[in-house]
């Protein structure tokens, strides 16, 4: 479905879409308004002909592949393969230009070339490791405009105190105050616990629900399903008895009007609390138990 999306004035001067022919920047304009909220589309040239130039015969799949070609030459896109062995295409400069407030959970497979690149792979100790760092300072990570003033954090600058090296301050001197305990420590009492992990939002919990399908659902279905999660959520369900109702009716392919239903079950199906039945045993009496009919 197309999105109302934003075109700053900025792009009728710009010397990328300055490289690429007039309907080549067509066709950029025209992605920006179909792509996901991430700024993904499925890189098919017929479709996006369809989509964007049924008006124009002229135009076809094979002037769209042309465009297409000329965008990722220019570096305004980005055409890669999906772990589903499907074609995608990613535009390289979305997330600077549009401000989604509420990014969808359905989403394309994420660009190797970009996406993944950015983000920073954590370490044990808290750290961006050596390759993160790199990676977003090199051109795949973000542009220089917006890192302006984040510079990383190396080992020389955490590492004196004061004018004194880390390996030279000592917890328990007498001119230091009382005694800081380690922090940084995975044991004893002074060791900090770990945050609790807050409650999945309703784009996590579809995402999830597409990411396990065979096959992406249709949009439609996806959005009735996704409108049911916020409710229940709002209503103040526990997500994981949402996400487990989740996996139920996917399971048994129930229709999404029937997902509160199935969130009760997982809620307050259990075990039945009534008397247990007992073993039969012949009576110690038969005479009084059969009233002498034997």
């Amino acid at each position: 479905m197309a999105r109302i999306r934003t075109i700053k004035p900025e792009a009728f001067s710009s010397e990328s879409l300055a490289m690429v022919s007039l309907s080549a920047e067509r066709t950029f304009f025209g992605l920006l308004t179909q792509a996901d909220d991430h700024g993904r589309f499925r890189d098919q040239a017929a479709v996006i002909a369809g989509l964007l130039w049924s008006l124009r015969s002229d135009h076809g799949p094979l002037g769209v592949e042309e465009d297409l070609t000329q965008l990722h030459d220019a570096g305004l896109i980005c055409r890669y393969q999906g772990g589903d062995g499907k074609r995608y295409l990613h535009i390289v400069t979305f997330a600077r230009h549009q401000k989604i407030n509420r990014p969808s959970g359905v989403r394309h497979p994420d660009c190797p070339h970009h996406d993944l690149a950015r983000r920073p792979a954590p370490r044990t100790d808290g750290g961006l490791t050596e390759h993160s760092m790199s990676t977003q300072g090199g051109t795949a990570g973000p542009p220089a405009e917006e890192a302006a003033g984040q510079t990383g954090c190396g080992e020389s600058s955490s590492s004196t105190h004061g004018g004194l090296t880390e390996g030279t301050v000592s917890p328990h001197g007498p001119d230091l105050g009382p005694r800081i305990m380690d922090l940084g420590s995975g044991s004893g009492s002074g060791s900090v616990p770990a945050p609790t992990p807050a409650p999945a939002s309703a784009e996590v919990l579809i995402s999830e629900y597409v990411d396990v399908c065979a096959k992406k659902p249709p949009s439609a279905f996806l959005t009735r399903l996704e409108r049911q999660v916020r409710a229940l959520l709002a209503d103040g369900m526990d997500t994981d008895d949402v996400r487990a109702a989740l996996t139920r009716q996917r399971i048994k392919g129930l229709d999404v009007s029937l997902l509160p239903s199935l969130v009760n079950d997982v809620m307050n199906a259990g075990p039945s609390h009534s008397t247990p039945r007992q073993a039969w045993t012949n009576p110690a009496d038969t005479a009084s138990a059969y009233g002498g009919q034997l």
